[in-house]
């Protein structure tokens, strides 16, 4: 992807702390949940990854074209509420969502 448009997009951020002991069934979920996310419009990536020292945390980051694809578009569907039913009963507190925009960008 070019740069310009890498500068465009939204990178989407969300911190998961998953009810203790629940980790590998959350997995499961979000494998499921992936693909709802993945068929909405302005969806380009995401990543799930699992902190090592804390191994019941996970970071979220979901990169969209625009911020109302997420905020409006993916929120505001049928498919969101899919979502939330196989995702948001795993989460203890529930997860701060950020949203932020590309800087700078550096490969070796």
């Amino acid at each position: 992807m070019p740069l310009a448009s890498r500068e465009k997009m939204i990178l989407e951020i969300a911190i998961l702390n998953v009810i203790a002991g629940r980790e590998l069934e959350f997995e499961t979920a979000f494998r499921k949940a992936s693909c709802i996310i993945a068929s909405m419009n302005g969806y380009i990536s995401h990543q799930l990854q699992r902190c090592i020292e804390n191994p019941n945390q996970y970071v979220l980051l979901v990169n969209w074209d625009s911020l109302e694809d997420h905020t409006e578009g993916f929120r505001g569907s049928a498919q969101y509420d899919e979502w939330r039913a196989l995702l948001h009963h795993f989460y203890e507190p529930f997860p701060t969502v950020e949203h932020y925009s590309l800087v700078m960008e550096k490969y070796l």
